[in-house]
């Protein structure tokens, strides 16, 4: 239990009293004992107190995800589920978990809802822990198959001018897709699913005219739909299905039309069954310089710097503060 606690060579131990320097932490046997001010007191016991419900499951915490706690309990973050909940198991055992209070939240928006819009930046997990929870509900047999979906060309889906027949132009754009599905069953498992049709994997331009039941459907980089495309794509739904639709609205691509992501929370918002969860910088889980850019980037906005393309900023881009990835 300690070793979970602590971390190996008490790495996690160094890496908090570091972070909260003003506070006085002694790790005696099985115990742990927090000198200092009552805010930072608070804190560190909400901390310890999550890693050692994640050590009580037989799993040492990673520095990486003792990271993600502190910054979680900086932020006012609730730490219910947070590194224990597992959604998926990936095909070499490793349990995929929600690491943060948002993605939490997103996770349990998507099991009471049947459309969900996951809006923020990148490396919040909205792309991935969506195709976590297809295939679990795939593999209990909630839904039939899963659909996964993005726009083709971020401009408009314009194909022709790429080489190949339809399936080689739209390969590249779907391939962050195949990538999250990669991480969590083997390439020859997703080979049967695809041959059987119970994963499919294509571009929106396909999807108009479908009627999609008993299915789990992510449309991913939602940000770069038009208003006609969201509203297509939004009513394929049929019985027995559920929607997730992700994005980020700081990074369109659209020119000259406005985004039919950045829309939705004037148009939907409110209606029973369709959740808005927004992600941002604290739930952002790749690499800590992730964060520290999209800090940078936004205090640059904010201070009137943010312009690209000799200081204008392109059409479409709202330049709100908001995207798994």
């Amino acid at each position: 239990m300690a070793l979970g606690v602590l971390g190996q060579y008490n790495r996690n131990l160094r890496l908090i009293s570091q972070l909260f320097s003003q506070a006085k932490i002694m790790a005696r046997g099985d115990r742990i004992l927090i000198e200092g001010e009552a805010e930072d007191v608070e804190k560190l016991e909400k901390i310890f107190g999550k890693l050692v419900e994640v050590a009580r499951t037989a799993r040492a915490p990673s520095v990486e995800e003792v990271r993600y706690l502190i910054s979680q309990v900086e932020e006012g973050g609730d730490l219910t589920g947070v590194l224990t909940d597992v959604i998926q198991i990936t095909h070499w055992g490793e349990a995929i978990r929600p690491k943060t209070a948002g993605q939490k939240r997103y996770i349990e928006a998507i099991k009471e809802n049947d459309v969900v819009f996951a809006i923020g930046p990148a490396g919040t997990g909205k792309t991935y822990l969506a195709v976590a929870m297809a295939l679990n509900y795939l593999q209990q047999g909630k839904v039939k198959r899963i659909i996964l979906t993005r726009p083709a060309v971020e401009a408009g889906e314009q194909l022709g001018f790429l080489p190949g027949d339809i399936f080689q132009k739209v390969n590249p754009y779907l391939r962050p897709l195949y990538d999250a599905i990669y991480d969590m069953i083997p390439a020859s498992e997703l080979e049967k699913y695809m041959q059987t049709g119970r994963v499919e994997i294509a571009p929106l331009a396909f999807m108009r005219g479908r009627t999609l039941n008993n299915a789990f459907i992510i449309l991913d980089e939602a940000q770069n739909t038009t208003h006609t495309q969201m509203k297509m794509f939004l009513t394929r739904l049929g019985f027995g299905s559920k929607a997730v639709v992700t994005g980020d609205i700081t990074q369109i691509d659209l020119v000259g039309v406005p985004s039919g992501l950045a829309e939705v929370p004037r148009i939907l918002a409110g209606i029973p069954g369709i959740a808005i969860v927004y992600l941002d910088r604290a739930d952002v889980v790749r690499h800590p310089l992730v964060k520290a850019i999209i800090e940078a980037y936004e205090r640059a906005e904010k201070a009137g710097k943010g312009e690209v393309n000799g200081g204008v900023r392109p059409q479409g881009d709202s330049g709100a503060g908001g995207e798994a990835a």
